[in-house]
């Protein structure tokens, strides 16, 4: 498969880029194919040490499956890939112990009590935290003894989390972690994820809650068709940071709207036209789910 020789979008890296052997993952023309079609595309990818990085893009753009490259439950077709300084396609259970793992579903339904389950899952890595302490990170403490199938979605959310985590990991995935929780326990769930980052893990985060990307991630990535568009800090993807404001006020009873690079100087423009408060003022840039939208309608 040819790969494109056109100047990489903002924020990818050169096509001659050798791979970075200090990044926890480091992916360098990462191709997988099913049959004629390719899911991933000649894929670039550094990700930092301590991070929180965030992959988006649409169903079916390939980012489950570079994940799974990455934590070695799938196979590549080319490219290099390296994980903690090592190929997954040759991983050893010492490298599989550095990892963590929460799937979009987890234990929720055992007969097992959460101390029962963080045991047994304790039990195959070299070195572990002990159940008890997870389980006070998690905020399960008082759940100690109840059965997995008894908890709330939010409560087994976290318990895939200690599942996860119990092993110590350098590294820990996270495939959509908040799908379906209410908005009081998607918030508690992001405290848990700072502190995490706070211990040193890295985290590779999937997620099609954007505003969840811009709370927890310290770069996202969005990837379209296979292949990486753009990676930036949230506040700066896709020119976010440089885009106009568009401000809006009510004038003779007529809302209006005016589009400006300098909102500091509309609004006091418009101030001075009103002898108190500009009716019904707002101003606002655009959001990283407008830049994201945009990033992928161009790129599909």
């Amino acid at each position: 498969m040819t790969r494109s020789s056109t100047v990489p979008a903002a924020g990818t890296l050169p096509p001659s880029a050798p791979i970075d052997p200090d990044a926890a993952i480091s992916v360098r023309g990462l191709v997988k194919r099913y049959g004629d079609s390719a899911a991933v595309d000649g894929l670039d990818l550094d990700i930092r040490r301590g991070e929180i990085f965030a992959l988006l893009g649409p169903n079916g753009a390939g980012k489950t499956t570079t994940v799974e490259i990455c934590e070695g439950f799938r196979t590549r077709d080319g490219g290099e890939v390296r994980v903690l300084g090592t190929d997954p396609a040759h991983a050893t259970r010492r490298w599989k112990a550095q990892l963590g793992i929460v799937l979009q579903s987890g234990a929720g339904d055992s007969q097992l009590t959460c101390r029962e389950l963080l045991g047994a899952q304790a039990s195959y890595y070299p070195e572990p935290r002990d159940p008890d302490e997870v389980l006070e990170l998690v905020g399960l403490t008082e759940k100690a003894g109840a059965r997995g199938r008894s908890l709330s979605g939010g409560q087994r959310r976290r318990l895939d989390v200690a599942l996860g985590i119990v092993g110590r990991p350098t590294l820990l995935f996270l495939d959509e972690p908040t799908t379906g929780f209410d908005p009081e326990a998607r918030r508690q769930f992001w405290s848990l994820i700072r502190s995490l980052r706070d211990l040193g893990t890295t985290m590779l985060l999937t997620t099609h809650y954007l505003d969840e990307a811009e709370a927890l991630a310290d770069r996202v990535g969005v990837i379209a068709r296979g292949r990486l568009v753009e990676v930036a800090v949230p506040s700066t993807l896709g020119g976010r940071g440089n885009a106009p404001a568009v401000v809006t006020w009510t004038e003779d009873g007529v809302r209006r709207s005016e589009a400006t690079p300098t909102p500091t100087a509309f609004v006091q423009q418009l101030s001075a036209r009103f002898p108190g408060e500009v009716p019904d003022l707002a101003v606002a840039r655009p959001t990283l789910e407008d830049v994201y939208l945009r990033m992928i309608g161009d790129t599909l």
